[in-house]
């Protein structure tokens, strides 16, 4: 078989692999996935009691050690550090904004902090709970950036709508955290950096009209510099 026959063979299989459809593992199987997690809120002190499991697991901090710029300051390593860390997470904002340009998805910076906000119905298929062939060609593109710059941690946090019970809004709002979370570990994604949470209604950003709580629906990534 010459190599354009092989080619021609080949590719019916190629697009049928590059059409697959993500599905999230059994739900009996997301412990394994998920271990190494801390399902708490990403707080300073959540993050330094996770240092020592993070550092263990082959974590990175950021310093300024082997970064040369003429903003840095020489024999003043504290606001050296400080540079770089800033310098890093503007560099991971930008790669982001530059990435992900889709309705559906915002990036945000709060102070060092970047935040993706992801609107349910961009990544999840609208009548059952699982994430979209959009969503996975979404989440595979923030999963390379993650990976690339990695030395961060991630808090992954779930929102619904305001519904009458408030059991369900919490149990809807961790599910998708914890999809996600599955999903990065799937992608090799240290556990050991990663917060997982589930926050119900709480924290709208939009009104409770049709559109507005759409909007509500949303997972919020929020990625944090290991220092």
């Amino acid at each position: 078989m010459n190599l354009l026959n092989k080619f021609l063979y080949l590719l019916p299989l190629c697009t049928l692999i590059g059409c697959m459809t993500y599905h999230s593992p059994n739900r009996n199987t997301w412990p394994q996935y998920l271990s190494g997690v801390s399902f708490t809120d990403m707080t300073d002190t959540a993050k330094q009691a996770k240092i020592p499991v993070y550092m263990g697991k082959g974590g990175k901090i950021i310093t300024s050690d082997g970064v040369l710029s003429p903003n840095m300051q020489y024999g003043d390593k504290n606001n050296n550090d400080n540079y770089a860390l800033i310098n890093y997470m503007a560099n991971l904002e930008y790669k982001l904004y530059d990435s992900i340009r889709k309705p559906g998805f915002s990036v945000q910076r709060a102070g060092t902090d970047v935040i993706i906000v992801l609107v349910r119905d961009a990544i999840m298929e609208t009548n059952i709970a699982d994430i979209s062939p959009e969503g996975n060609d979404t989440l595979n593109i923030i999963s390379n950036i993650l990976k690339e710059y990695d030395a961060t941690f991630i808090e992954i946090a779930g929102y619904t709508d305001s519904m009458k019970d408030s059991h369900a809004t919490y149990a809807l709002s961790l599910d998708m955290a914890q999809r996600i979370g599955v999903y990065f570990s799937q992608k090799n994604i240290s556990t050991s950096r990663m917060f997982i949470v589930g926050r119900g209604a709480s924290r709208p950003i939009a009104s409770q009209d049709d559109i507005g709580r759409l909007t509500n629906r949303r997972i919020e990534i929020r990625i944090s510099p290991a220092r």
